[in-house]
């Protein structure tokens, strides 16, 4: 039977931030270059929309910041590679100006069998809609409007740029409060 990867062990991975757009096939070619052994490769191809909210939207931009945020996935995809027996990731996640109906983002995720393939992309996925250090300025008739990281009342949020920070103290306390995708739980 096959476990998570052991405490220490790398898993192969692609995480990057861009502003050019990315192709699903080239991608899952190179997450699955010369490993025989991938019997599945699941993933998520996020998309912008025209409508969010009951508005009409034209466009977003996303932010982040540099290092930040790919330490951030970095560590999230560890926290994966601990639950589900993986064999490769690629997360690509897009900044800067988006219109309608382009890609945003991209969860590949490679393993022996379609199971683990896709519960660690739909994990991966969620911590990127819910916790990635990712803010969104959405542009509708009425003008811009930031949007929270997160679109489902009662789930963690990042603060767009320049926006007032915690203290230390509110954050450990939310910490407990909402442990969030991939925090909290126990391994078997």
């Amino acid at each position: 039977m096959e476990t998570p990867r052991e405490a220490g062990a790398r898993l192969p991975r692609t995480v990057r931030i861009q502003t050019a757009d990315f192709d699903l096939g080239a991608e899952v070619a190179v997450l699955r270059a010369g490993d025989h052994g991938i019997g599945a490769v699941a993933s998520f191809i996020g998309t912008v929309r025209d409508r969010n909210d009951g508005a009409a939207v034209a466009g977003m931009t996303l932010e982040h910041y540099p290092g930040m945020t790919e330490k951030a996935i970095d560590a999230m995809v560890d926290a994966a590679a601990a639950r589900f027996p993986l064999l490769g990731v690629t997360v690509v996640h897009r900044v800067g100006p988006l219109a309608p109906g382009d890609q945003v983002v991209l969860v590949a995720v490679a393993s022996a069998h379609r199971g683990a393939a896709f519960q660690a992309c739909e994990f991966l996925m969620d911590y990127l809609k819910t916790q990635a250090p990712f803010w969104k300025k959405e542009q509708t008739p009425q003008g811009g409007r930031w949007r929270a990281g997160a679109s489902r009342p009662g789930m963690r949020t990042a603060r767009r740029p320049g926006s007032r920070r915690r203290t230390a103290a509110r954050a450990r306390h939310r910490r407990r409060s909402d442990p969030g995708p991939g925090r909290g739980l126990t391994e078997a």
